[in-house]
């Protein structure tokens, strides 16, 4: 098994703890609001939403891939810290076993927020995840969040 990650940071203009409830607490119910050309539903198929829980994300018809299934490994909503695991989906082929994600928001000096992002791929044999398939994922992930920001800003009084 090859393991291959990839760290990247990213600012925004809203505090943590607006950015953490509204991308990561919500993220079942807002994400498909904010971007129903990508997202069809994304369902808790256990648990309550927190550590341990597992979640469905349906992608919406005409995407490369229609759904993942993932597994929370941790939570914390005092330190706006989320770790988690693909475990199923189309998304993992015959050579990706798992893709784990951690995500930390910091406060930045202005205010907002810094987010600390790291990939984990874990592939099958001597397999090499192609660069432009990393920077693809990468966008769509800054999109999601862009995104948010953008709802949070017109929503100045949503998750105060």
């Amino acid at each position: 098994m090859g393991v291959i990650t990839f760290s990247e940071e990213y600012t925004y203009s809203i505090p943590p703890a607006r950015l953490f409830k509204a991308s990561v607490l919500d993220s079942h119910y807002l994400f498909p609001k904010l971007l129903p050309q990508a997202f069809k539903s994304i369902e808790i198929l256990q648990g309550n939403g927190g550590t341990g829980s597992i979640k469905q994300i349906n992608l919406a018809e005409g995407k490369n891939f229609s759904y993942l299934k993932y597994k929370i490994d941790e939570l914390n909503e005092e330190t706006y810290t989320y770790n988690y695991t693909v475990i199923e989906g189309d998304a993992l082929s015959a050579n990706l076993e798992k893709i784990s994600y951690e995500v930390k928001f910091e406060t930045s000096p202005s205010g907002g927020t810094v987010a600390k992002m790291t990939n984990t791929y874990c592939t099958v044999g001597d397999f090499a995840i192609k660069e432009e398939e990393v920077k693809a994922g990468k966008e769509k992930a800054l999109g999601m969040y862009k995104a948010v920001e953008a709802y949070l800003v017109q929503h100045p009084d949503v998750y105060a």
